[in-house]
């Protein structure tokens, strides 16, 4: 009895030991260590690669998307659709971006796709309301958009649903627009348009694309100039 009182004592003692070691290696010294060499390294990246305006103001992280809508008329009604503020690049169509309306409040709701068929009659639904929105939103006087010049990312959300990024076509769709809403040439927004196009990864991976906080972040400080 008292050999087994002994056994069952040692190996309770020798979990302990394990769990207390394991616990300070794992849970203090490895995370303590990661942290260290990502802070060293990639201290941008390690801090949730965040985007700061002109005053030095973070205004959001380049990795999630956000909208740029003007406020609802009756806050109280959670079916109001919010507009979008035609002055800002838009993003990629979903209801799960943070609100940045020059950043008066940024908030993330929700991540996800809409997980429908492409033969959905919902989802067609939507994408031919979205393509209506963008070719009646980005239609001035001077510049005509064609329904079939608009692409795909303007009217469907990426697979998280929190997108940073729209595809080159997409910003250049919306140039004579913003400039008009801006009091701009349409030259000087092309000229940001293009200064902040990003190319493949490593010349071969994913495709062209236009982060689009960072690009109305520019925006608006071109608007000061």
């Amino acid at each position: 009895m008292n050999t087994s009182f002994k056994n069952t004592a040692r190996l309770l003692g020798a979990g302990l030991r394990a769990l207390l070691v394991l616990t300070v290696v794992c849970g203090v010294l490895y995370p303590l260590a990661v942290t260290g060499v990502a802070q060293s390294l990639f201290p941008d990246k390690a801090d949730g690669s965040e985007i700061s305006d002109a005053s030095g103001r973070t205004v959001g992280s380049s990795l999630i998307g956000q909208t740029y809508n003007l406020p609802k008329h009756n806050t109280d009604d959670p079916d109001e659709a919010a507009a979008p503020d035609l002055r800002w690049f838009q993003p990629r169509p979903s209801n799960g971006l943070g609100t940045n309306s020059v950043n008066q409040r940024y908030t993330l709701i929700l991540s996800g796709a809409t997980n429908r068929a492409a033969d959905n009659e919902d989802l067609i639904g939507w994408v031919k309301d979205a393509k209506a929105a963008v070719v009646a939103d980005n239609s001035t006087a001077a510049y005509k958009v064609r329904p079939q010049d608009v692409p795909a990312d303007a009217v469907t959300s990426s697979g998280s649903g929190l997108d940073p990024h729209i595809s080159p076509a997409y910003a250049k769709l919306q140039i004579h627009r913003v400039a008009e809403r801006n009091h701009l040439g349409v030259e000087r927004v092309a000229a940001l348009v293009a200064a902040h196009t990003e190319g493949r990864t490593l010349g071969f991976m994913g495709e062209p694309r236009v982060n689009v906080l960072e690009l109305n972040s520019a925006l608006k400080d071109l608007g000061k100039g």
